[in-house]
This record gives structure tokens, sequence and C-alpha cells, in this order.
């Protein structure tokens, strides 16, 4: 094949999973290879947000601990920016399941969103969904949030955004249909699309990937 359409064939992935997921591009290809640690693209903004029990609650509260961000709506399980069954099936029935060990430490962030991006009132509603549809749910382990979750997404690399907007996304905002990995210093080390049920499992590696990381520097101390 020439270089001229192997160019082509690269040019067109790039159309298809969009400049938000900038991110996407680069961490994934590190997996790949042998063991290696998830790049780390900085500081996430320190966040703050209000829980399905009315509870005011900060970042400050999850140092030592990994977070996974996503947005949700009230419209879920039905309709969702996320793939809120896969998402539940793969990585919270993971944890909940394994909380006992290392991944005690890990927790769900879901932001409820009207559908277009903005805050809304519906958590306890979310919630009261959340406990009829999600097995074992645990409102310690998964959280669920009402919050200014667009000004935790701008984050912006090589001069792109994850604030993309457009059509082809949920309720026309990119940003719904990402999740955040950030580490026990708030520190986002992944970014992937939450609505394929490939990145969501790459995700789940992600979190093992990290979790990893953190043993080895562990040992590495001793």
């Amino acid at each position: 094949m020439s270089n001229t359409k192997k160019l082509r064939k690269v040019f067109g992935f790039l159309l298809v999973f969009g400049p938000a997921l900038f991110l996407i591009l680069i961490s994934t290809s590190r997996c790949k290879h042998r063991f290696k640690t998830l790049d780390d693209y900085g500081q996430v903004k320190h966040y703050s947000f209000t829980d399905s029990y009315g509870k005011t609650r900060t970042a400050s509260e999850f140092k030592e601990e990994l977070v996974l961000i996503t947005t949700i709506q009230k419209t879920c399980p039905y309709d969702c920016s996320i793939s809120f069954w896969r998402l539940n099936q793969l990585i919270y029935q993971h944890i909940r399941k394994n909380s006992h060990k290392k991944l005690k430490r890990v927790r769900i962030i879901s932001f409820v969103t009207d559908g277009k991006g903005n805050p809304s009132n519906h958590a306890i509603m979310v919630r009261q969904m959340m406990e009829r549809e999600v097995e074992g749910y645990d409102p310690k382990l998964w959280i669920i949030a009402t919050g200014d979750v667009r000004s935790i997404y701008d984050i912006k690399n090589n001069n792109q955004t994850l604030l993309e907007t457009g059509d082809q996304y949920y309720g026309g905002e990119a940003f719904q249909e990402l999740m955040l990995l950030t580490d026990k210093q708030n520190h986002l080390r992944m970014v992937l699309k939450g609505n394929q049920e490939g990145l969501i499992r790459r995700m789940k590696e992600s979190i093992a990937l990290l979790l990893k990381q953190y043993d080895k520097d562990r040992a590495m101390r001793k």
C-alpha cells in the first residue's frame, strides 16, 4: 500500500472520531506496548458539586482516589449521552464486586445535565432511577452530582478542546459523551468516549493500568 493511501486511511480515522478526542489518539497508542504508565495531562480544575442528598462536596474529598467523571441525564437508562448499561456492567459492577480490594479507591461521579450540557436539578430522580436499574447500587461508589460540569471538561491540548460542538454529538456537546479518568492528585490520565463498548472496556483497562502503576511505585519505595 502506498504512503498516500496509508495517510488517507489515517485521515479518515481522525474524521470519524473527531478533534475532541485528541487524547485518545495519544493515550491508547501507548497501551498496546509493554507496561507503561498512563500519560499525565495535568491538573483538572478544582471542582465542587452538590450530590443527590444535597451535600456540598469538592475534589479535595477524593484525594488519594481514582475518579471516573461522566455526565448522565434524567432520560437514562433509555436515552443517555453515555452507554449506561455498558458503564454499569463493565465498570461499575467490577468496582462494586471488588470494592474490598484495590478498587475501593475508585469512584464514579456522574453529573446530571439537561441533555444540552447544562446543569440539571434532577439528581434525586436520577438517583432513584439508579436504585431501580443498577444491581447493588451504592451512592458512595457511583455518585450522582449537580454542578458546572462543562468547566471540568474545559481542557485544551495542542490547540484543541474537549468542548467541541456539533450536530454529531449528543445534545450538540461533545463533552457529554466523554469519560475522564483522574488520578489521586486530580490529574487527568485518560479521556475516552462513553458511548462505545470497546472504549468503555479500554477505560476499564486504563483504571487497572493506573492502579498497577501505583502498586509499582509503592513497591519501589519499600
